[in-house]
């Protein structure tokens, strides 16, 4: 027993490949799980929360709307990353990220199998769920939610299979889930669709009862369960705010559609087209959850580039397992030694293979743990995306006054420099809304009322990318001098209001 224990399987190398693959042998590595700066924020709640003893519910960290009601509704994952890095710094965030997104690969993978997929099959459908989701591999609380609903959706698919009391574990997972990250609603509504569809299958199909009143069991008590979190039903209504705000539909970039332009979403757009394919014959056999499913996840993918990925966890094990059975079926009426029918036998012969696991990716996880050298494990937030080397060397100054930047380096100040420093908008829209975002669009886009937008806000620094419209019109401005100017960045300081005011002056360089 012990000598499996360390024998390894094919389920075991895909784990260590997608780890390898991404993180260690990838240009980008492991800073590229940092280029969102929402981590900053994350690691800071989470510290506020262990040294407290308590789950905030006012803002902690803006000078806009100081002390305002605020959700931080995922604070346990907030925990997690805090206690993480104080742990082993970014180095512990950026592992643990690599192995959730390494474990939903491997799940997907295996989930594809159970259902009945030929393993060459199962595989090409999760390396296209893998370059579907490329996009979202970031250490940030969402990963949770792509971990966890390939294994919810696998667990309903087992008690659909055989009845079983295991799937009443979906419960507490359920309340564990909604204290970690806000995409438990997707669950639930794919719960209510297991409902529907059990429901008309019993209509279009005369299928027994019992499925529905055993899921819409399961449904009302997962739905329960979500209510335990820090802010109760409000959380919910305040989710449901967030997703129908059609401001943030318009601004934020990862809550619009997909523009299929990239690799991964090119993979990801070969899944949409055979899910969408698969449809009809899903109908045509009467498999009415599984329609709903790809169709409810489908649409929202194209609504929300956030949901491509969940839809590739569902939809690409459903699109892997019925290919294979069209395979079969044609590979059946190959002579043997065709390369075909060898392949397909190939592919069956090695999905046993896949069923076992054994203590290989525990031991590469470990051993990555201990590593540091010639390992490059960030040490701070990439300077491909943040200002990093311009914020250490100013901190004085940014810390004398308001500053204005953008949300994603706001992120990065909080990260760097709380409590210190104050922000005026970081990653958080579903906090700052709509009238503060439209007075942080105007200033960024230089629009008419950019000079009083600035005013009102008493801003003293500006810390903005070169590109930025405002950039040019405040090297234009009297009343703005540059500070540090690295090509990426720039850092303005307001000049005190009895100097020249004139729009025509010229600006010096300060010395700093």
């Amino acid at each position: 027993m012990w000598g499996r224990a360390f024998l390894p399987s094919l389920t075991d190398f895909f784990f260590c490949a997608i780890l390898i693959w991404l993180f260690v042998a990838g240009a980008s590595g492991w800073k590229s799980l940092l280029m969102d700066g929402d981590t900053g924020w994350h690691i800071r709640v989470g510290e506020y929360i262990l040294d407290h003893r308590a789950v905030p519910t006012h803002d902690l960290f803006s000078f806009s709307k100081p002390g305002a009601p605020w959700f931080a509704w995922e604070w346990l994952t907030d925990v997690l990353y805090a206690a993480l890095f104080r742990l082993a710094g970014l180095k512990a965030i950026v592992l643990w990220a690599g192995v959730v997104i390494a474990a939903y690969s491997t799940i997907v993978l295996r989930y594809a199998i159970w259902r009945g997929a030929n393993s060459m099959i199962a595989g090409l459908a999760t390396l296209f769920a893998i370059g579907s989701g490329s996009v979202h591999f970031l250490a940030r609380p969402h990963l949770i939610t792509l971990l966890l609903l390939p294994v919810g959706i696998w667990m309903v698919e087992a008690d659909r299979r055989r009845n079983s009391r295991r799937v009443w574990l979906l419960i507490p997972l359920t309340a564990l889930w909604t204290n970690l990250h806000g995409g438990f609603v997707i669950f639930l509504a794919c719960l209510a669709l297991l409902v529907a569809g059990s429901l008309a299958e019993v209509w279009l199909c005369r299928a027994p009862l019992r499925p529905v009143f055993r899921y819409s069991a399961l449904l009302l008590a997962c739905s329960a369960a979500s209510m335990v979190n820090p802010y109760g039903t409000n959380l919910h209504v305040h989710i449901w705010d967030y997703l129908q705000s059609g401001w943030i539909r318009n601004v934020v970039q990862e809550f619009q559609a997909p523009t299929f332009r990239s690799e991964g979403q090119m993979q990801f757009e070969i899944l949409l087209i055979a899910g969408f394919l698969l449809c009809g014959f899903l109908m045509e056999r009467r498999k009415i959850t599984e329609l709903l499913w790809v169709l409810f996840l489908g649409h929202s993918s194209l609504t929300s580039l956030r949901h491509a990925p969940l839809y590739a966890c569902v939809a690409g094990p459903l699109i892997a397992s019925e290919f294979s059975g069209w395979w079969a079926a044609w590979a059946s009426r190959q002579r043997k030694s065709s390369v075909g029918h060898i392949l397909y036998q190939m592919g069956e012969d090695l999905r046993f293979s896949f069923r076992r696991i054994s203590l290989w990716p525990v031991a590469l996880v470990a051993a990555l743990a201990v590593l540091d050298a010639p390992i490059p494990w960030p040490k701070d937030f990439p300077a491909e995306g943040f200002p990093v080397a311009m914020v250490h060397r100013n901190e004085a100054l940014l810390e004398s006054g308001r500053v204005l930047t953008s949300d994603q380096w706001g992120d990065y100040l909080i990260y760097a420099l709380h409590p210190k420093v104050k922000v005026f908008v970081d990653g958080r829209s579903d906090f700052y809304g709509e009238a503060l975002g439209q007075d942080y669009l105007h200033m960024l886009q230089g629009r008419y009322d950019w000079e009083t937008q600035l005013d009102r806000y008493g801003f003293h620094v500006a810390l903005i990318p070169v590109d930025w419209p405002l950039a040019s019109l405040l090297k234009r401005s009297a009343r703005w001098v540059v500070v540090q100017d690295d090509a990426r960045a720039i850092l303005f300081l307001r000049k005190p209001a009895n100097e020249d005011k004139s729009t025509n002056a010229v600006p010096r360089r300060a010395s700093y």
